[in-house]
């Protein structure tokens, strides 16, 4: 019997312990809570909770996220980042970290990485490169194949889907990636599922709509009155945008961890695509109440900012059923009004606002 699972189901033991969000409801399974609770009852907890290791290849704004969250439930979690400094932050934090180098990885990673149980890519491709870590693959399969990986996860983009003039898209559409970027991830996608294959496994990917949170949103960029990113012009003239709160991810993350599925892909957005337009017009309103006078910038100076530019991720609304049917997720932040809400009422003053244990 495969120790730490139900005989006959592919949900691990700690599902039942009531360690996984309340805010996501597990399928259906066919073993009954009474079976849960007697195989619990004659396990050895602690042999079961050390195998639980979560191997994450670049330690960034949402997979560290993750990884407290995970080590909150006794999950062992490592993993890379690429600078001494922001290394030095989360050791200090109690992660074990590892600096990763484009051009060889460190040895001393791969050693480790094969004896863990679940692998999380957070590392973009990089335009004109491509994927950085799979420009390794043959060492990486010939290092991994030897492990105990049974679980690999890739965070990608809707942008992969390209221009659908509106039209509502889900996992089993057609991609037609348009910009560089978006055809490196798809690329991406195909490699890191292959290497999972041939390590035995299926993979699962996961299509991050734009990633907002405490201390990344707009409520930020206004507070801050910055002149927008070269990246943020660009959504000028977009109708939709699929974006998703920072917490509504690692939750269909770790519903994906505990509730293994045969299906491959997955869209992670919310499910309000309102334009970026909209959206911060209502977080100046929040913060125009929250602290009146505090913003110098007139309305009419931030629209204008934003200049109208070629829009490269296209057109499409981004359906999220199937993260809600197959891993049973409940949005805790459906749309934009309430994620944007909840991030300005932690928030003490507009600059010392709620302290992220996030490191940037």
């Amino acid at each position: 019997m495969e120790i730490g699972r139900i005989p006959g189901s592919a949900i691990p033991l700690r599902y039942s312990l009531q360690h996984v969000s309340q805010c996501f409801v597990p399928p259906m399974a066919s073993t009954s809570y009474t079976s849960y609770t007697n195989v619990v009852a004659h396990s050895n907890l602690s042999e079961f909770k050390s195998k639980n290791r979560m191997f994450i290849l670049g330690m960034g704004f949402v997979s560290q996220s993750l990884a407290h969250k995970l080590r909150d439930q006794g999950w062992d979690v490592s993993g890379t980042c690429t600078s001494h400094m922001k290394k030095k932050k989360l050791e200090d934090k109690g992660f074990r970290v590892y600096l990763f180098d484009a051009d060889e990885l460190e040895p001393s990673a791969l050693d480790v990485m094969k004896d863990y149980t679940h692998l999380l890519v957070s590392v973009p491709p990089v335009v004109g490169i491509g994927d950085l870590v799979l420009q390794h693959e043959d060492l990486l399969r010939s290092s991994l194949v030897t492990g105990n990986l049974q679980w690999l996860g890739y965070l990608s983009s809707t942008g992969v889907y390209g221009d659908f003039g509106g039209e509502l898209v889900d996992e089993d559409y057609p991609t037609k990636p348009s910009s560089q970027l978006a055809k490196l991830r798809l690329a991406s996608e195909a490699g890191w599922s292959n290497l999972a294959r041939h390590l035995g496994f299926s993979p699962q990917v996961f299509r991050l709509g734009g990633i907002y949170g405490p201390g990344r949103s707009a409520i930020d960029t206004i507070i801050k009155q910055e002149p927008l990113s070269e990246g943020q012009k660009m959504r000028k003239n977009r109708k939709y945008t699929s974006r998703v709160h920072i917490e509504d991810i690692c939750q269909a993350l770790m519903a994906a961890i505990y509730t293994p599925s045969s299906k491959k892909i997955y869209n992670i957005v919310d499910d309000d695509p309102a334009p970026r337009e909209v959206v911060f017009e209502y977080a100046r309103k929040l913060v125009e109440k929250k602290w009146p006078g505090l913003i110098r910038q007139p309305t009419e100076e931030l629209k204008s900012s934003i200049i109208e530019t070629r829009n490269e991720r296209g057109e499409k609304r981004v359906s999220n059923a199937r993260m809600k049917q197959e891993l049973g997720v409940r949005l805790l932040y459906p749309d934009y009004r309430s994620g944007l809400q909840s991030i300005i009422d932690q928030m003490e003053t507009p600059f010392h606002g709620a302290h992220s244990h996030l490191i940037v």
